[in-house]
């Protein structure tokens, strides 16, 4: 696979990731997105797509490069607080089922 072809299905998913995120409040929006992909893609992947954004331009989601370029986003995403972190996923779920 070629280096291209990678950076562009990297661009696919922070795109499909950006309209999940779409129905929320901007700054909560850019917040989550950051962090989502922050917290579940490799290092490598983050460096890689963060270098091939502005090469994307109006391909890469409005989003997406609000996301990862510039500073950290500082507004706090729409994500709950069990899922921000997969360590603790389950921590305060319901145990009636």
């Amino acid at each position: 696979m070629s280096a291209a072809t990678q950076e562009d299905k990297l661009l696919r998913m922070a795109n499909q990731i950006a309209a999940f995120f779409r129905s929320y409040p901007e700054e909560e929006a850019v917040a989550g997105i950051h962090k989502h992909i922050t917290a579940f893609w490799t290092p490598r992947m983050v460096s890689k797509l963060e270098a091939a954004l502005p090469g994307f331009g109006e391909r890469a989601d409005i989003l997406v490069r609000r996301a990862m370029t510039g500073p950290e986003p500082a507004g706090e995403g729409p994500v709950r607080p069990a899922t921000r972190d997969p360590q603790k996923l389950g921590e305060g779920a319901s145990d009636a089922g």
